[in-house]
This record gives structure tokens, C-alpha cells and sequence, in this order.
């Protein structure tokens, strides 16, 4: 462990082994504020809480990876235990649990307009469309099968994003396979494809998150390049925003406020239509409402915000103070 000023940090190195492949990857993970990773922004008004969801015996929930609030006004958390797929009422009582030996390692979870439910499993390789009950309606990708989206496969899928006319934006490289973004018609036929490792405008270093604008622009989180990056449909480079921490999950809301969380610097930052924070809350630690990595974020129509850990791992919920 490393004390530097008014900041802890530890390096650790994470093994894993998935389909007979063994790779390492090493982060610094924050133990306490880090001034050099956090955005200089006034308080955005929030504290946090317990969340309150009612877990049963016997549904286990693992690391969270991503949460929606559906639909149905149902909180979803997309998770890396034995449930993967958990759904609550607003109250947080437990309604259901599915997608049990479906996953290999959950990673992001959208809603399309329709109210249709859209994961992805970066080590499966696979992007999976559901109707609000679960059943599933697409499949992009081969489970367990890591390829080009030319010959139907997928490679470390991160996120995705479908727009007005429901072409699909899928996100595909964690830090194996080459970031980029991959463009899909409605019915789940491959269109193009832009980016590659780099740090130029156009390529990326972890590609991570993504949401679209009503004027359908693409918002990318370029995780390790510390930036969000923005194109049109067609994958044309418009701008980019910097950032001090790591971009991981975007949020755009249904009045097109913008919203990020920022990875290991555990914060949920409110941003204008510059990119600029103007409002923060969070910080690494283990505290209540402190985070391992502020993976993704969800917002409920009462305007509480969950957060997705997969570090620490928790599921934090934020109120207005």
C-alpha cells in the first residue's frame, strides 16, 4: 500500500481463468480520495442509505454489475452470483429472480424504448434481448465463443445502446479483444464498425459505456483514455470530454440530463451539456455509499439513484438530502 498525501491506493493484480484462458489485469484500486481523480464540483445533494432491497434465503445476490429501473417501475440488478438477473419493488421487496447458468460474467444492462430488457456478458461473449417477463427475443454473438461480427460473433461485449430507429450500438473489447463499436440493424444484422486500441480521436483504451441523445448521438465512455468520446450514427468523430478518473457508466435520463460514474474514484457526477461536472457525490472507501469501482447507475423515477460496485461489491443508494 502506497501513502501519498491525503490518498491510499492498493495494486492489486486480479487472475482469472474462463474457458481454459488464464489472463491478469492489474488496477489501482482507491482506498481513500485520491484530489488528482476526483472532478472539482459542487455537492450534487444527495446522501446515502441502506438500500433496503428484501434478499430471501436462498437467492444470493453477487457482485453488481449493472442496474435498470424498469418498465414495470421495478428496480433490476444484473449480478455476478448465482441469480444473475434480480428484480424488486419500488418498496424492496423481492419479485423475482432469473438467468440461473446463463452467464459467465454480467457485465451491462439497458432498456430499449420498448421496455425490452438488453444485457451483456463480456465473457460470454454475447449481447441478450428480453421482453419485460424475461424471455428472451435476441441473441447477438455464440455463448462461450469469441469472434468477429462478420462471421455472428461477439468479442468481451461491455455495453449497448439502440437508437431512435432501433439500430443497435454494441460495445465489444474489456482488454483482450480490440475496442470497438459495433453497429446492428433492428433485426441483429451486422452494418459496420469503427474504433481500435489508440488514444487518437476515434479509438479507445477499455471501451465502456454508451448511451444515446434524442438527436441520436453516441456517448462513449472510453475508460482507460480517461474521456468520453461522441459520434453520430455513423460512427463520424464529433468531440470528446476529459476527465480525471475513469468514465465507466453513463446515465441519460428521459428529460436528457447526463449522468456518470467514475470507476475506482467512486463518484456520481451530474454533467452539463459540456461535459462539465456540476455536481458530485461519492468517494472511494468502505463506508456506507463509498465504492470499490462505481461500475454502473441507475436513477428511479422518484429521483433516488442506485450504483452498481463491482468491487467492493454493493449496491448503493443515494437520496436527495
Amino acid at each position: 500500500m502506497l501513502l501519498a498525501g491525503r490518498f491510499t491506493s492498493t495494486l492489486i493484480t486480479v487472475v482469472a481463468i474462463t474457458l481454459g484462458a488464464t489472463f491478469s489485469v492489474s488496477a489501482q484500486i482507491l482506498d481513500a480520495p485520491d484530489p488528482a481523480q476526483m472532478e472539482d464540483a459542487p455537492d450534487l445533494g444527495y446522501r446515502p442509505v441502506p438500500h433496503g432491497l428484501e434478499i430471501p434465503n436462498g437467492q444470493e445476490m453477487g457482485a453488481p454489475s449493472s442496474v435498470v429501473w424498469t418498465t414495470q417501475n421495478r428496480l433490476l440488478v444484473f449480478n455476478r452470483g448465482p441469480n444473475p438477473l434480480m428484480e424488486f419493488n419500488p418498496d424492496g421487496s423481492f419479485v423475482r429472480s432469473w438467468g440461473q447458468g446463463e452467464y459467465l460474467r454480467p457485465h451491462g444492462m439497458r432498456l430499449d424504448p420498448d421496455g425490452n430488457i438488453w444485457t451483456t456478458d463480456v465473457n460470454g461473449h454475447t449481447v441478450t434481448k428480453m421482453n419485460p417477463a424475461g424471455d428472451v427475443l435476441l441473441t447477438l454473438g455464440t455463448q462461450g465463443e469469441a469472434g468477429e461480427p462478420g462471421a455472428g460473433l461477439l468479442n468481451e461485449p461491455t455495453d449497448l445502446a439502440i437508437n431512435s430507429v432501433g439500430e443497435i450500438f454494441v460495445l465489444v473489447g474489456h482488454g483482450r479483444g480490440e475496442p470497438r463499436v459495433l453497429k446492428f440493424d433492428g433485426e441483429g444484422t451486422f452494418l459496420k464498425e469503427w474504433g481500435g486500441q489508440g488514444t487518437a480521436p476515434g479509438k479507445f483504451d477499455t471501451i465502456h459505456s454508451i448511451v444515446i441523445d434524442r438527436d441520436d448521438l453516441l456517448y462513449v465512455a472510453d475508460r482507460q483514455n480517461r474521456r468520453v468520446q461522441i459520434f453520430d450514427g455513423d460512427g463520424n468523430y464529433l468531440k470528446e470530454w476529459a476527465y480525471k478518473g475513469l468514465p465507466c457508466g453513463l446515465h441519460i435520463t428521459a428529460d436528457q440530463q447526463l449522468y456518470m460514474v467514475s470507476g475506482f474514484a467512486g463518484e456520481i457526477l451530474k454533467l452539463d451539456e459540456n461535459g462539465k461536472a456540476i455536481g458530485a457525490n461519492g468517494q472511494p472507501g468502505k463506508g456506507l455509499g463509498e465504492f470499490g469501482e462505481a461500475h454502473y447507475m441507475t436513477m428511479a423515477p422518484n429521483g433516488d439513484i442506485y450504483v452498481a460496485d463491482t468491487v467492493r461489491p454493493a449496491l448503493h443508494k443515494y437520496v436527495k438530502k
